[in-house]
């Protein structure tokens, strides 16, 4: 896949993953939204497994002996969506999707720039940190409404 591809396939991600909260919020309003959580991981992990067992992708003995860290990404996950539950209907969606996302973009320069995470280093430039500075204002003018 080229470049573009994979964004256009990462920009549908996004746009998902913004549905995402308003759907979880719609069932906490029906439950809690600590329950609609589980509901939605609960979902997620039983599609993850049919997938992966359809494609033969389940080997748990590939997992001994990883650090510990490897293995909190849905702790990480889960905070994200108890967040976004719990937030995107006292912000509003879009305010609380460009903070989340101005966080992302913070989190992944600082990533980047030092090589975090086992991550290649790919440095801070003048026109990454000016298009950083605009997504992170931007973000602020959204939430001030």
């Amino acid at each position: 896949m080229t470049r573009y591809m994979l964004g256009v396939v990462i920009l549908i991600a996004g746009v998902l993953a913004t549905t995402q909260a308003p759907v979880n919020a719609a069932l906490a309003r029906r439950s809690s939204s600590l329950q609609a959580v589980v509901v939605s991981f609960a979902v997620g992990t039983m599609a993850l497994l049919v997938v992966a067992l359809a494609a033969g992708k389940i080997a748990p003995g590939q997992l001994r002996g990883v650090p510990w860290w490897q293995l909190t990404g849905g702790l990480l996950g889960a905070f994200v969506v108890l967040s976004t539950t719990v937030i995107v209907p006292r912000l509003g969606a879009l305010a609380a999707t460009a903070a989340l996302v101005a966080g992302q973009f913070i989190g992944g320069a600082v990533i980047d720039q030092f090589g975090l995470i086992g991550m290649p280093v790919v440095p801070l430039n003048w026109s990454r940190l000016v298009g950083l500075g605009l997504l992170t204002l931007g973000g602020f003018f959204v939430l001030r409404q």
